[in-house]
């Protein structure tokens, strides 16, 4: 609806200050144009919100058009700040509506309290669209915070998918929840780059202080992020069969991809095995993952990884044959 649209205008402005029309387009779901016409809106409505076309323009808010919130600490404030939303209450339609909710509450704080918010949101980015994998322990997000609350340079020990371990010094500048899956965005050798924590091996907080980048937008860096590895991630299509016993979990080992294949997918057989089709980047990560699901995986295609898999199994094997 309109009035819930025009409402939302009111509190992103209040919230986050000064935003363009492709933000408030892209945070809303419509068009520019649709924006500029709920700001003239909003305008002959009396709401004192102005807009200016050109660089260093955009739509904003006279700074006293808000009202205070009380009774908040900071350490309250940072907590109410990191919600994320289960998935639970987003399958029941939940998810917008508390959404809006911390919008509002934050919307409604004293201009000190509503920057100390914009501090939190370019340190930290929920990403509400993604579900992620499964849960899973993760070490060193503490360290990992501190660093990027206190502006301080991190030691960093990753090993990359497959690849060989990093040694770096970073600029940790935020961190961003994908669902129950954590990233870095840090800065290394004037290169922004996202890191996963549970690639991390360690992480140590330095006494060395950093200065970010000034104009750094954490939320628009994710996005490009995410676009940018999804144009250059290879493709190496595989399909498979899994087992009964591991199609509910498979998901949780596998990710969103595995998710999303198998939410189409329809019994193949009589033993109830589905069949569906997974992209890796390559022939070695192919196999690599699926030899980890021993008999619960078949591959049917390609001819190439199912031959590998089967040397794989045999050198194994012949390994471990006296043990048998």
């Amino acid at each position: 609806m309109r009035a819930d649209r025009l409402i939302s205008i009111i509190l992103l402005l209040q919230t986050r200050g000064n935003l363009s029309a492709r933000q408030l387009a892209q945070e809303l779901g419509v068009s520019e144009r649709t924006i500029y016409r709920d700001i003239e809106a909003l305008s002959q409505s009396g709401i004192p919100v102005y807009s200016i076309r050109g660089p260093g323009g955009g739509i904003f808010l006279v700074e006293n058009y808000r009202t205070s919130l009380t009774g908040l600490t900071n350490e309250q404030l940072q907590a109410l700040l990191m919600l994320n939303i289960p998935q639970p209450l987003v399958q029941l339609g939940a998810g917008e509506a508390l959404k809006t909710a911390l919008l509002k509450l934050t919307a409604s704080l004293p201009y000190r309290r509503a920057k100390e918010d914009s501090l939190t949101h370019q340190r930290l980015f929920l990403d509400w669209e993604s579900e992620g994998s499964a849960d899973y322990s993760i070490a060193f997000l503490e360290t990992i915070k501190q660093g990027v609350w206190k502006d301080r340079r991190i030691r960093l020990i990753y090993k990359p998918h497959f690849l060989a371990v990093v040694h770096q010094i970073v600029d940790p500048l935020g961190l961003i929840a994908r669902g129950n899956d954590w990233y870095l965005a840090c800065l290394h050798n004037d290169h922004i780059r996202a890191v996963r924590i549970d690639s991390i091996i360690d992480a140590e907080l330095l006494d060395e202080q950093f200065i970010r980048p000034p104009h750094f937008n954490l939320a628009e860096f994710w996005r490009n992020w995410l676009e940018h590895t999804a144009a250059n991630l290879p493709i190496y299509p595989a399909k498979v069969r899994i087992s009964p016993s591991l199609a509910k979990k498979f998901p949780q080992f596998m990710g969103e991809t595995a998710q999303q294949a198998i939410k189409p997918a329809e019994l193949t057989d009589d033993e109830g095995w589905i069949t569906i089709e997974l992209n890796f980047e390559n022939l070695e990560t192919a196999r690599s993952r699926l030899l980890a699901f021993g008999n619960a995986v078949e591959v049917l295609e390609p001819e190439a990884l199912r031959l590998s898999i089967a040397d794989f199994a045999r050198q194994s094997l012949s390994m471990h044959a006296n043990e048998v």
